[in-house]
Order: C-alpha cells, then sequence, then structure tokens
C-alpha cells in the first residue's frame, strides 16, 4: 500500500502502530480479569471462567488447554499448582476465550446501528526529531461505522489481519495523508 512506513523511528520518532492501540483499547473494552494469572484468586477467576459450562470447557481445550478434568479440579481446590507453562496456557486460553465470548457484543455496541464510533487518532511522538524533519501532523477525529473485519480479526489475535483491517476500513477514510496516522501515540473511542 502507498504511504507505508518502511523505517518508522529513524530520526526519532516514537509511537506504537495503530492497529496495536486498537487492540489494546479493545482488550480494556472486554474487561479482562485485572489480577494476575500467577496469584491465587487471578488463577481461579480464569479456572472458572473456562469451566462454568461444557461450551466453555471445549473452548478452552481449542485455545490449548489440555488437561485432564482431575487436574483441573485439583487446581480449584488448591491441592496443586499449575506449572508456569500450564499458566501460560491458562492465561492464552482465558484470553482467547473471553475475546470470542465478548466479540458480538463489541460489535454490536462499536457498529451502534450503523452510526459507528467516533475515533481519535492521536498523532505520533515527534518531541525527539529535529525541527526539519518534522511532520505536521495533528489530532484528528473520524467516525468509523464498520467494525466487522476488525473485531473479527481482534478476536482471532491475528495481527496481520487486524491491521490490514484496521488501515482498510478506518485510516483511509483520513484521506489522502492516512499514511502519517499509520503509527500514533493513542487510538482512543468509547462503546
Amino acid at each position: 500500500m502507498p504511504e507505508r512506513n518502511n523505517e518508522f523511528g529513524k530520526y526519532g520518532a516514537r509511537g506504537i502502530r495503530g492497529h496495536e492501540a486498537v487492540a489494546r483499547r479493545l482488550d480494556a473494552l472486554a474487561g479482562f480479569v485485572a489480577t494476575p494469572v500467577t496469584a491465587r484468586r487471578g488463577l481461579l477467576a480464569r479456572l472458572h471462567y473456562l469451566t462454568r459450562s461444557e461450551h466453555a470447557r471445549q473452548a478452552a481445550r481449542d485455545a490449548g488447554l489440555t488437561v485432564t478434568d482431575d487436574t483441573l479440579k485439583k487446581w480449584l481446590r488448591g491441592r496443586r499448582n499449575p506449572s508456569k507453562r500450564n499458566l501460560e496456557r491458562i492465561e492464552t486460553a482465558y484470553r482467547t476465550v473471553r475475546r470470542h465470548n465478548v466479540a458480538r457484543y463489541l460489535l454490536a455496541r462499536l457498529n451502534r446501528e450503523g452510526r459507528g464510533t467516533r475515533v481519535e487518532f492521536h498523532p505520533l511522538n515527534q518531541s525527539q526529531v529535529d525541527r526539519p524533519r518534522q511532520r505536521a501532523v495533528e489530532y484528528r477525529t473520524l467516525n468509523v461505522r464498520r467494525w466487522d473485519r476488525i473485531v473479527e480479526a481482534w478476536a482471532e489475535d491475528d495481527e496481520r489481519a487486524l491491521d490490514d483491517a484496521w488501515v482498510s476500513e478506518a485510516v483511509v477514510d483520513l484521506g489522502s495523508q492516512w499514511g502519517q496516522y499509520e503509527y500514533v501515540t493513542n487510538i482512543g473511542f468509547a462503546a
């Protein structure tokens, strides 16, 4: 695509890719358990979420948590503690299942029956860039009406698809200088 940055940060600009900022915001809207999985409370919250129904158990298995029911019971009762590798699997499975469960709800909130959601683009930080090399980039807002591909890519945790969806569904609508908003300090929206 035109205007893609190949050497971002070469002259000292700082920021993150726009789709990463969107993923962070969607994660915040998803409402993950705040307590870390290494704490007993965080572990129990995730295990209860992943084992509350047969559908949730199957989704956890599909997401990579393949331990026996007996082992799960021992973890829940506190008789055994998961290994570090299993803690990572629990966290990954929890986030995957939570994203899939919340995606439809978030999609309805963001699309708002075709009205869309107002998105704020906070430009990249150029404070470390020499004055002659700085771009004139300003704070912009845009109403994004098509969130389907964006939320689907986020729910699948597919970074490449999320980047493509974010650029094609939102950023190009900023006009001819959309490439200036490929990297940002923050993307803000409320749903």
